[in-house]
C-alpha cells in the first residue's frame, strides 16, 4: 500500500518477445513500439532497460517480482494478449497468465482472453478459461491481422462481437476490457478508435466495459461516451506513465476524465514490464493538477479520495471484492 492506498493494479502482461514468437516484420515492429513506449516514458533515473534485457521472454516470477516485491501494489490482473496472429503464443500468453493467478490467488486475478473472429473457438475457450482457470474478466483486442494486413472488428458487430458478451454474461462475467487508441505495430489508427464503444455499451448495459489506454489520441471521444454511459470505464494504462517526463500533458488527461466521468470511473494499470511500477505509483500519490488547469477548465483537483479510488477501490468493486488489508 502507499500510506493507507490500497493498490490494485489493472494489468500486467507476461511477455515474450523472443524474435522466433513473431511472425515477420508485423511482429517485431510491434515488439519495438512496446519498447519505444520503455525508453521515451520512463524518467531518468528509474529501470531502463537495453533491448536485449527488454525484448526477451519475461517470466512469471519476473512480473511477481517487480509488482509485488519492487513496488507498493497489493493486488494485481495478470492480463494475457490474444495477438496470435502476430505471435506464436499471442506474446502474453493466457496459459502463462493463469498461472500467474494460480500461484498467488488471494492477490492476482487472471482475465481471459480470446479472438472473437474465431468464432465457436472463441467461445469454447472462454468456457475453458472460466470453468478451469477461474477466468474473472475478458480482455479483447480489435485489430486482428491476416500475413500481417489488418483485419479489424468492432465491439459494436452482431455477428463478431455480441456472441462474446451473451458468452461471458452466461458464464457470470460482467467485465470486459478492450485494447483502444494507442496503435501499435502496423495498425492502422482508425481501426483504434473508440466509435464502436456506444454500440456495445447501450446494447449490454449489464456488463461493465473498461477501454484501456483511455482511447489515447481519442481522449475527446472517450470522455463523451463514459459521460453518456453508466456502464464504461476509463484505464490509465500506458496513460499514466506520461506522469513524469509529461506532468502537464498527464494533468490534462486527468483533468479531463475528472470533469467528464467523475474519480469513480478512472482504473489504474502500471502495463509492468513495459514500464516499472513504482516510479509512476509514487508520482501518482504526491500529483496534484495545476491550479491554473483547474481554475481555466473547471477540472476538479485530485483529492486523496479520487487517488484512493482510482489507485485501487473502483476496480475492487468491478470485481465484486474488498480490499486485503495487512498484506
Amino acid at each position: 500500500m502507499i500510506d493507507d492506498f490500497f493498490v490494485f493494479d489493472s494489468v500486467a502482461h507476461v511477455f515474450n518477445f523472443e524474435p522466433k514468437n513473431a511472425f515477420g516484420d508485423p511482429g517485431r515492429m510491434f515488439s519495438n513500439h512496446l519498447y519505444a513506449f520503455h525508453t521515451t516514458l520512463t524518467p531518468e533515473g528509474e529501470p531502463k532497460l537495453p533491448p536485449e534485457e527488454f525484448l526477451r521472454q519475461w517470466t512469471i516470477d519476473d512480473i511477481h517480482r517487480m509488482v509485488f516485491d519492487e513496488s507498493d501494489t497489493d493486488m494485481l490482473v495478470a492480463m494475457p494478449l490474444p495477438l496470435t496472429d502476430l505471435y506464436h503464443d499471442g506474446l502474453s500468453p493466457w496459459q502463462e497468465c493463469a498461472e500467474l493467478a494460480a500461484r498467488d490467488p488471494e492477490r492476482v486475478v487472471f482475465w481471459g482472453s480470446v479472438n472473437p473472429l474465431e468464432g465457436r473457438k472463441a467461445l469454447d475457450l472462454m468456457e475453458r478459461q472460466v470453468g478451469e482457470y477461474n477466468a474473472r474478466a475478458f480482455k479483447l483486442y480489435n485489430v486482428r491481422y491476416d500475413y500481417g494486413s489488418p483485419y479489424p472488428w468492432r465491439m459494436d458487430d452482431p455477428r463478431v462481437a455480441f456472441p462474446i458478451f451473451e458468452k461471458a454474461r452466461d458464464l457470470g462475467v460482467n467485465l470486459i476490457g478492450v485494447h483502444k487508441g494507442v496503435p501499435l505495430g502496423p495498425q492502422p489508427i482508425e481501426h483504434t478508435q473508440t466509435w464502436d464503444m456506444d454500440g456495445a455499451a447501450a446494447n449490454f448495459p449489464d456488463i461493465n466495459f473498461v477501454i484501456f489506454h483511455v482511447g489515447l489520441p481519442f481522449l475527446d471521444e472517450t470522455c463523451w461516451q463514459l459521460i453518456r454511459y453508466p456502464n464504461l470505464y476509463a484505464d490509465l494504462a500506458a496513460t499514466i506513465n506520461f506522469i513524469v517526463r509529461a506532468p502537464r500533458m498527464f494533468a490534462e488527461i486527468l483533468g479531463k476524465l475528472l470533469f467528464w466521468c467523475g474519480e469513480d470511473k478512472i482504473i489504474y494499470g502500471s502495463e509492468a514490464p513495459i514500464f516499472h511500477p513504482q516510479w509512476a505509483l509514487r508520482a501518482f500519490r504526491d500529483f496534484r493538477i495545476p491550479q491554473d488547469l483547474c481554475e481555466g477548465y473547471g477540472y476538479p483537483q485530485l483529492t486523496d479520495q479520487a487517488k484512493r479510488k482510482i489507485l485501487g477501490e473502483n476496480l475492487l468493486r468491478l470485481h465484486g471484492l474488498a480490499p486485503v488489508h495487512g498484506l
